[in-house]
């Protein structure tokens, strides 16, 4: 029997395991990546394992999302991973070089090879041929220390790509068909192989944004082929020496298999407030659009943006619309810059900001109140932009254009009406490369002071897992609950060095109430305990959305369903994810009920069933631990970093 891509890659990266879909294995991790909002609790937990320098082939710290440098703390986190990178063995890309993602992808990815990173949109990488994930920054701080990344041994799914897009359909539109077809929930465990004649009509940047997205189906990661459009995107980033092929066998199997014909996709776009929620353009065709933000890792490079200037040569931004363009890289300003795709933007009436996530993650360029804002990223959930009464419409770079014109969601096929021709762009042979703006690691490392600003903390400590789990539903969530819902992103980010304060904001999109009620809960001795819906923790991949609650003192998240990243944060952590064996018991539960786990340490550890009591409501259920004998371990212990020092202990007990 022949292998899948994933299946050949994984096989050469386990170290622990085998290669069986649905069980646990361990994968050494080649590369690793870092971003600036997850980054700095990343390093401070790569610090406390007492490693003097990563053990990766290569590892990036990436500064993009906290650039607005509004207080002293965003700038004051920068010169604290500009140290720790350069005392510890790590490339420092500076703030303004651009999003970890589209830079990585230009100057780093490597087909075959592992990537992690402390991003849900890592996958990214896929596009030119890489296993890349998405995981919590304490994952990525043990890959950098040299230790197995675990994840479920995945089912893969083929699609089977055939045809051409059509004039006016993109990338964009192609993934967001996957996630009308997948939905954003039930697709844990798996990975997107793409296949097919339809691979080839694809460049790279278009692999990269079906691959980015993927991210919102839930799935592991997404993957193409490294093919001849591979070839030739590395060489055009002088870097051909770092493509080698890869491809599935022509027997290979699969878990399953879908056709997706290319040259059957529309213009589509997901409306609020979930990447899932998909109609197409020409449904809500009329409706009034008050700003349009081009960009994000999902939508900013070269091909994108220098398509959307040639639909706007010549035009001049509707007057009732905020254009809002954010370059995914210095790489792609600068190339648009000596392309005169700059000039046209501009020309056109756009707003350049920075290269960097800003309005993706509402960290700037928030819309007014109630506002339609069309926008390439790849998030829409509610409040995400900054401003919750906002509508927020996920669209293609050629949607986004067609209502900087029109002042409205326009279906980009009728500009040909208006006598605007689709532009054809094509990738240049050979990218401008401007490096400059990496600081390579010291050579002295010994002689590296690391700055730590008033804002940065340690790291919280988790305590064991008690005998008995003894506490109140805190709060009690529906469906689809995302980690932004959990913890918010844009001006709070600041504060993700600072635990203690970024906890005050936990819940707030949801009920601001949570905090003080979860401070008493905790004060009082008792636990904190959360009920949630279907597909727990989607989005993010922020650790804040575990750690923070670990610090409030919550020790279960019993859930209908949990998303892949969270449940591994939460677990990381210290918290124990249950699901319902019974759905229909999450119904009858409501928040402040009085809830008891009795004996959860010995079951653990034993084995059997585990039945939490409603004691408020005088009943009893049974809930499932899904875990690894690896996981059974890092709950009991309190976390991996407690499960980590505990077995460094032994280790040197038994030496």
């Amino acid at each position: 029997m022949g292998k899948s891509i994933v299946q050949k890659i994984l096989e050469e990266h386990i170290v622990e395991g085998k290669w069986d879909p649905g069980k646990e294995i361990g994968i050494k991790i080649d590369q690793t990546l870092t971003q600036d909002a997850t980054g700095t609790m990343a390093y401070l937990q790569f610090e406390a394992m007492g490693v003097p320098r990563v053990k990766t082939e290569l590892s990036v710290s990436y500064v993009d999302h906290n650039t607005v440098q509004i207080g002293f703390e965003n700038a004051d986190d920068h010169k604290y991973l500009q140290t720790v990178a350069a005392k510890y063995g790590i490339i420092y890309s500076r703030a303004g070089n651009g999003i970890c993602h589209q830079v990585h992808l230009e100057r780093f990815g490597k087909p075959g090879k592992t990537l992690l990173g402390s991003d849900s949109h890592t996958p990214t990488g896929g596009g030119i041929g890489m296993i890349a994930i998405g995981a919590g920054g304490l994952d990525v701080a043990v890959a950098m220390a040299g230790g197995p990344f675990y994840l479920t041994c995945p089912k893969v799914i083929k699609v089977n790509l055939k045809g051409r897009l059509k004039p006016w359909c993109s990338a964009k539109d192609v993934v967001l068909k996957m996630l009308e077809i997948f939905t954003t929930k039930g697709n844990v465990g798996c990975v997107f192989e793409y296949g097919g004649p339809g691979v080839e009509t694809l460049s790279v940047p278009e692999r990269a944004t079906i691959t980015n997205m993927g991210a919102e189906c839930g799935v592991t990661t997404s993957v193409f082929p490294s093919d001849e459009i591979t070839k030739a995107f590395l060489k055009a980033q002088a870097r051909e020496k770092d493509w080698v092929e890869i491809k599935a066998d022509s027997d290979a199997e699969y878990w399953k298999e879908i056709d997706l014909d290319l040259s059957e996709i529309v213009p589509l776009t997901a409306y609020p407030h979930s990447p899932g929620n998909i109609k197409t353009v020409k449904e809500l065709e009329g409706m009034k659009v008050d700003q349009v933000c081009l960009g994000s890792c999902t939508n900013s490079s070269y091909k994108d943006l220098m398509t959307a200037a040639k639909i706007l040569k010549g035009k001049t931004v509707h007057p009732d619309v905020s254009f809002v363009v954010a370059p995914g890289s210095r790489q792609v300003l600068q190339n648009i810059t000596r392309d005169g795709g700059l000039e046209i933007l501009l020309s056109a009436g756009a707003r350049i900001a920075e290269t960097a996530c800003g309005f993706c993650i509402g960290n700037s360029q928030s819309p007014r109140t109630n506002a339609v804002s069309l926008r390439t990223s790849n998030r829409n959930f509610l409040g995400r932009s900054g401003t919750k009464s906002a509508n927020v419409y996920l669209v293609s770079p050629e949607t986004a254009a067609a209502a900087v014109i029109t002042g409205e969601m326009t279906d980009p096929r009728d500009l040909e009406k208006m006598g605007i021709k689709y532009p054809v762009v094509e990738l240049p042979e050979r990218f401008y490369i401007d490096d400059s703006m990496f600081i390579y690691p010291s050579e002295h490392p010994e002689k590296i002071e690391i700055y730590r600003g008033p804002n940065i903390g340690n790291p919280p400590a988790s305590q064991p897992l008690p005998e008995n789990i003894q506490g109140e539903v805190t709060i009690k969530v529906g469906d689809k609950i995302t980690t932004d819902h959990i913890i918010p992103a844009g001006s709070k980010m600041k504060y993700r060095s600072n635990v203690p304060k970024y906890s005050e904001f936990l819940f707030e999109v949801v009920d601001s109430t949570f905090y003080e009620r979860a401070k008493n809960i905790r004060d009082s001795g008792r636990d904190n305990i959360i009920v949630g819906g279907e597909s727990y923790g989607q989005g993010s991949s922020r650790e804040h959305a575990a750690l923070c609650p670990m610090f409030m003192g919550v020790k279960a998240v019993i859930a209908k369903s949990l998303e892949r990243i969270h449940m591994a944060n939460l677990i990381n952590f210290g918290i124990i994810p249950l699901t319902f064996k019974n759905e229909k018991d999450y119904d009858k539960i409501e928040q402040g009920d009085e809830l008891s786990i009795p004996n959860i340490r010995e079951i653990i550890e034993k084995g059997g069933i585990l039945k939490v009591k409603n004691v408020s409501k005088n009943f009893e259920f049974e809930v499932e631990y899904n875990l690894s004998d690896r996981q059974k371990e890092i709950i009991l212990a309190g976390g991996t970093l407690a499960y980590m020092k505990n077995k460094s202990e032994k280790m040197l007990k038994e030496v």
